[in-house]
């Protein structure tokens, strides 16, 4: 699928799955991971047989430890700095915008525009050794975007968002999950892509409809609040042939048979 070596992009029956390949870099991202990040979250969504994506990185030291630095050594104009926050954030909503459930299993570090991914993603499963934040306070000096800060925001709350970022403390597996920035740990990192792809198989087991029209729904409830408009995502699932199967499945007392349609 013309992946790099720094990107490992695959398509395994019905689930998709990104591995971040720098390990020696922390998984740090390059502006050419960034992009092809989002054009495989694009030709996922087109599939019409997907049903799930794992979103991972290599080794045990970390998910993604945000954009690599050697990326920033020739921002000069103002043009350079409004043009990487714009690039980054329709990389991040892409990844949310993916048609189909995305699940980032995080081992180690999982900081700035790495952060940035796994909060768009749907469901995080945490190794225990993780270490999650936005450490820029005490780093880099630069800010999040609106739109970074808000996805964050919609996960832990602004006051919870501000100590963490005025802090530039990462948190540790457990706090993570009592504040909701992860869903599930698994203690040990050699068992964490099992899990995540358990998950993603039972998800690839239901009305792939329901789970569209739902990650959409929520999408255009934290742009638009609730006048969003629904009716597309209604019509989608109750005039589909899925739903006819589904009510003949259950009369029957037989598991449906899904298509995506």
């Amino acid at each position: 699928m013309g992946e790099s070596s720094d990107i490992l992009c695959s398509v395994e029956g019905a689930i998709a799955r990104v591995v971040f390949n720098r390990p020696d870099a922390r998984n740090a991202f390059t502006f050419a991971m960034y992009e092809r990040l989002a054009s495989f979250c694009t030709e996922v969504g087109a599939m019409p047989d997907m049903r799930a994506m794992v979103i991972t990185g290599a080794g045990e030291k970390a998910f993604a430890a945000g954009t690599d630095i050697a990326q920033f050594r020739a921002f000069k104009s103002p043009e350079d700095a409004i043009g990487y926050e714009e690039r980054v954030g329709r990389v991040v909503e892409t990844v949310e915008r993916c048609a189909v459930p995305t699940i980032a299993a995080i081992a180690g570090a999982c900081t700035g525009g790495g952060a940035a991914i796994a909060a768009a993603c749907d469901i995080r499963i945490a190794a225990g050794n993780l270490r999650l934040g936005v450490p820029i306070a005490r780093t880099l000096g630069n800010c999040l975007s609106m739109d970074s800060l808000a996805r964050f925001a919609a996960i832990i709350g602004p006051a919870r968002l501000k100590e963490l970022i005025f802090s530039a403390r990462l948190v540790e597996a457990e706090e993570a999950r009592a504040i909701g920035l992860v869903h599930e740990i698994v203690p040990e990192v050699a068992n964490l892509m099992a899990r995540a792809e358990a998950v993603a198989r039972t998800i690839a087991g239901h009305a792939p409809l329901t789970l569209r029209a739902t990650k959409e729904a929520l999408r255009r409830l934290a742009q638009d609040g609730r006048k969003a408009e629904d009716h597309d995502l209604i019509l989608s699932c109750y005039l589909s042939a899925d739903f006819k199967e589904g009510m003949e499945a259950f009369l029957a007392k037989r598991p449906p048979r899904w298509r995506g349609a």
